[in-house]
């Protein structure tokens, strides 16, 4: 090995324990050791050798989170040690049940342990996710699988790589030859509600649940997709040679799952802190009762509890049944279903032509608020159901989220009963209606279609794109309906007497609406884009798309002439980028943009304009919060050019902000800056520092 590999091969191996002990500090112990620009500039220079010696590149380098190469499938591995399933309990009683058994084959075959009367037992809570099994060997982790049958399970270790709350290698300095872990990968609900509400936006079907939408998440082919969705993991037990001892003395070889437990934290990974070890089954109960109701105000879904006994010896000698361990159960809370009467089905139309079907059913109380209505999703979960009209349907709140009809008491339906289908032709414009290939959404293809304009205009004027004031669902159907207007752009061609013939519009609110939407004009090219609704690109998605394409010629010329491009950008998958060809490729949307570009838009970057684009990096690494109202600047607008020049712009307050950007009538924060210490300026003062630099 030459000098120079030899320098790169020492430094690529402490950049990569720096690396991993960071992100253990802040994924597992939420208690963050480095700066993220520090993090940054440490994971850069270590892409920058893997990227001069790919032979450096190791199993357990932070790179390999994101396994670039979407799969073509996934092939089915034996586990090692059967991933058995848990007997369920779905009440006290039952619980009470399984501990009488328990405690008679202790006794009946407890030949070396000492008297157990009360066995010591050990509360989790069960997360509502998907069972892994990881293997590491040598303390690397070679290989992750779904639980499948128990005896076989799908590789998805590509994909589990980007779970961050996943070591890659292990904490200890003499790891066994092997050891696996088993746990729940799971989507936190504000992870799995942001999903969904971009999924809305983009017209795709929403997922059911947070557990239905980690298993479609863990199959994705292409883990950019999965490391986007930022799913989180939370092991619970552990396998390793009977004859291996730990070296290390701040390491105790566990001989309890309570002791696992911290084992498993010490070692690298998340666990849930929620356990608690108890005496007795009635401690046990009350642990069950507690959470019944303490469980709704958790950052995750869980559907019971798991009671095991605590110590290996005992579980040892209680062994398992071809399914399950005996020492373990599952104790389940009861879901909140409720019958109603289904009144009418609609059949919405979004931006993109996706027709949904929507149940109305009587007004029923579930989880706590009043629920009257659920989506149906598509034409198969429509046909799974076999609903018939004025069907007694079974309502559910899944995940304690998202209403659900989840079954149709068919004893109690009429004779005469008409099943419900989707509709051959468009509710709203009756052009015959398409299923997509490969796909469950059936639409309408008409670019005319009424619903699909009216759909398109409340994404184009909503808060993360134009957000015009004033022009509400009432109005947009008013002046659709009307012909006043046809397409986006006739929005900006609107006059004064076309509304004042609309409902409840005066001269003042007129003129001040046509103001508004004149003003939309120079909203930044990233809300142009993300309002020109194209399928898949939320928010966040059309961010990405602008910092890497800064016009919408650009764009179009990637689309047309190298769409791998799109792919190649973090977060990106074959689905997007087909989405974007595909859009670029309608000669509707092409005059779209020739039409938005006549009236004014200049659908390109333009923030350099004022503020150099050299200066990409001035805020590189540097926090800010914003508080009360600026001169000259929203306050999306000031973020935005916070963020261009490589700065954060937060929330709340803490010691470690950089920057408070105050304006008049500045609340609380101007207050707790002053007392940290922390920097404060005004609009003009960041002006200045986005021109000159903040040193």
């Amino acid at each position: 090995m030459n000098s120079n590999l030899n320098q790169h091969f020492e430094r690529a191996k402490e950049l990569r324990a720096l690396l991993n002990k960071a992100n253990y500090s802040y994924y597992v112990l939420d208690s963050p050791e480095i700066d993220d620009a520090v993090y940054d500039q440490l994971y850069r220079e270590l892409i920058e050798i893997e990227n001069i010696h790919p032979s450096l590149i190791t199993d357990d380098s932070p790179s390999q989170r994101l396994g670039g190469i979407p799969s073509k499938g996934f092939k089915n591995i034996e586990h090692n040690i059967p991933l058995l399933s848990l007997d369920n309990a779905f009440n006290v009683n039952e619980l009470e049940a399984w501990y009488r058994r328990i405690s008679k084959l202790i006794s009946s075959e407890n030949k070396n342990i000492k008297k157990v009367d009360n066995p010591e037992l050990i509360c989790e809570l069960k997360i509502d996710g998907n069972a892994i099994s990881l293997r590491y060997e040598n303390g690397i982790l070679t290989r992750a699988a779904t639980r499948g049958d128990g005896k076989t399970g799908e590789d998805i270790t590509t994909n589990i790589r980007t779970i961050s709350t996943i070591p890659l290698q292990l904490l200890l300095k003499n790891p066994p030859s092997w050891i696996e872990i088993r746990g729940e990968a799971f989507m936190p609900n504000n992870i799995f509600n942001k999903l969904n509400i971009e999924r809305k936006t983009t017209d795709q079907p929403l997922f059911a649940n947070p557990r239905n939408s980690c298993a479609g998440t863990l199959r994705q082919l292409d883990p950019k997709i999965v490391a986007s969705r930022k799913l989180d993991f939370f092991a619970y037990s552990l396998y390793f040679p009977e004859n291996w001892e730990p070296t290390d003395s701040n390491f105790k070889k566990p001989i309890s799952q309570s002791e696992s437990l911290e084992f498993l934290k010490n070692i690298g990974f998340k666990v849930n802190t929620k356990y608690e070890t108890k005496k007795n089954l009635n401690e046990a109960n009350n642990y069950y009762k507690y959470w019944e109701v303490e469980k709704d105000f958790l950052a995750y879904a869980t559907d019971g509890i798991v009671v095991k006994i605590d110590k290996f010896e005992i579980q040892n000698l209680l062994g398992a049944t071809n399914k399950a361990p005996r020492w373990a159960i599952a104790v389940k809370y009861p879901a909140e279903e409720k019958a109603t009467k289904l009144r009418k089905i609609i059949f919405q139309v979004g931006r993109s032509g996706a027709v949904t079907p929507v149940a109305e059913f009587e007004s029923i109380e579930l989880a706590g608020t009043s629920v009257n209505r659920a989506t149906l999703h598509n034409a198969k979960r429509l046909a799974s159901l076999d609903l018939h009209y004025e069907d007694t349907i079974i309502v559910r709140k899944a995940g304690e989220i998202i209403p659900e009809v989840i079954r149709v008491i068919k004893e109690l339906r009429k004779v005469d009963a008409k099943l419900v289908q989707l509709p051959k032709n468009c509710p709203e414009c009756n052009s015959k209606l398409i299923l997509e290939p490969n796909e469950a959404i059936t639409k309408c293809i008409n670019y005319k279609c009424p619903a699909k304009l009216k759909g398109l205009l409340r994404h184009w004027v909503s808060k993360g794109s134009m957000n015009i004031d004033g022009l509400g669902e009432k109005i947009i159907n008013q002046l659709v309906n009307q012909g006043y207007v046809k397409s986006i752009a006739d929005l900006y061609k609107l006059e004064i007497d076309s509304l004042l013939e609309l409902d409840r519009f005066g001269e003042k609110s007129a003129n001040n609406l046509l103001i508004e939407i004149n003003e939309s004009k120079n909203k930044s090219w990233q809300k142009q884009l993300y309002g020109l609704g194209i399928p898949h690109i939320g928010e966040a998605n059309a961010k990405s798309l602008s910092n890497n394409f800064h016009s919408i010629e650009e764009l179009n010329a990637i689309a047309k002439e190298s769409p791998e491009n799109i792919s190649n950008i973090y977060g990106f998958g074959t689905e997007m980028k087909d989405a974007i060809v595909k859009w670029f490729d309608d000669s509707n949307n092409q005059s779209l943009i020739k039409e938005l570009k006549a009236i004014g838009f200049s659908l390109k970057k333009s923030l350099d304009s004022n503020y150099n684009s050299n200066q990409s990096n001035t805020f590189d690494g540097k926090s800010f919060v914003l508080t009360g109202t600026l001169d000259s600047l929203t306050r999306d607008e000031a973020k935005e050019l916070i963020e261009s020049a490589g700065g954060k712009v937060s929330s709340s307050i803490s010691k470690k902000t950089d920057f408070l950007v105050s304006g008049e009538k500045a609340g609380s924060k101007l207050k707790k800056a002053q007392e940290l210490g922390v920097k404060i300026i005004n609009e003009n003062e960041l002006k200045l520092l986005l021109l000159n630099g903040h040193n």
